[in-house]
């Protein structure tokens, strides 16, 4: 198992909660893409769980892996469990599109649905078979549709002794209201740039470049250069693969969280690395404090008609003139 980065606040919380039986029966614990939210969870679960060596190699009976899949005959995570086990064997702090293109269903549609929420139902009507605990471990709940979530709060609501719930996610913000008013929320700090260089040496180059990209947009957008904020949609409507433009879009909107999260007083949460601050201060400041959520209303749709397979300059072009005008 690799190592954890950090967040010793939270290492201790979970060690507290093991060590005085007080554990929480749902808990969303909000991390960046690729941040390390399931080191945080598999430690946590070995205690749980008595340190038993089947947490680390993914096997347990009593632990239920759910991830968003895609698929026209209704397929739920256990049909993947195999490459996602791989996967996360293999590095727990993968992206979420190294989760798509692992199960094979890069460039289409993902969610958790209601076949899944059944499953997880179904899974959880038979007794623990070790006679303990009985956890699922959610990744991504922002991903759950209406009919899904709606299935599976009593359960989340009021479980069974020792059910527990673990969620991951990217956005805090889009998980349903009524799972996540049921859990106890905690936040995953981002890795040290030393971190992010040992556990994604070749992705965190490339991420970079998407920052860098992001950051010269926002420069040009509050300097009110529309020209050179359109050359930044063009290079991005250039790099051409799709999944990269996709993480273009998750890596903007985690920046326009912390964004947000400055403007409103609360650097703590926005977890901004040091080398960072400047230009995030500098921003937050120059920024009306409406824009953060209204970009990123724009990167969500730009995220859809990526799906969508919509011409990739003109989606870009609109995408710069959207955030023009809500500078």
């Amino acid at each position: 198992m690799m190592p954890i980065y950090g967040n010793t606040e939270v290492v201790n919380a979970l060690d507290q909660m093991v060590a005085s039986g007080r554990i929480p029966h749902a808990l969303l614990l909000h991390e960046d893409d690729g941040g390390g939210a399931f080191p945080i969870v598999l430690h946590f679960l070995e205690a749980l769980y008595g340190g038993s060596p089947r947490v680390a190699k993914l096997i347990h009976p009593d632990i239920h892996f759910v991830f968003p899949v895609a698929g026209d005959s209704k397929p739920v995570s256990l049909q993947f469990i195999a490459p996602f086990r791989t996967l996360l064997l293999e590095n727990p702090y993968f992206y979420e599109n190294e989760l798509y293109e692992a199960i094979g269903i890069e460039g289409k549609q993902s969610n958790i649905s209601v076949n899944e929420a059944r499953s997880i139902l179904e899974r959880l009507s038979l007794s623990a078979v070790e006679g303990g605990w009985r956890t699922v471990v959610l990744y991504l709940p922002e991903k759950m549709n209406p009919q899904a979530a709606n299935a599976l709060l009593k359960m989340v609501e009021e479980p069974p002794r020792q059910t527990l719930f673990l969620l991951i996610t990217h956005a805090p913000e889009k998980v349903l209201v009524t799972i996540a008013s049921r859990c106890l929320h905690m936040r995953v700090q981002p890795l040290s740039p030393e971190a992010e260089r040992e556990v994604h040496t070749r992705e965190a180059a490339g991420d970079a470049v998407l920052r860098d990209l992001f950051h010269d947009l926002l420069d040009a957008l509050v300097a009110r250069d529309l020209l050179k904020a359109l050359e930044t949609g063009e290079a991005l409507a250039d790099l051409k693969v799709r999944e990269r433009q996709k993480a273009f879009c998750r890596l903007a909107s985690a920046d326009l969280r912390k964004l947000f999260l400055l403007q409103q007083k609360l650097p703590q949460l926005a977890a901004v690395a040091p080398d960072e601050e400047p230009w995030f201060t500098t921003m937050a400041a120059r920024l009306k404090p409406t824009f953060p959520r209204q970009a990123l209303a724009s990167l969500d749709r730009a995220l859809l008609l990526l799906e969508r397979n919509v011409n990739q300059k003109l989606l870009f072009t609109d995408f710069v003139n959207q955030l023009y005008t809500r500078v």
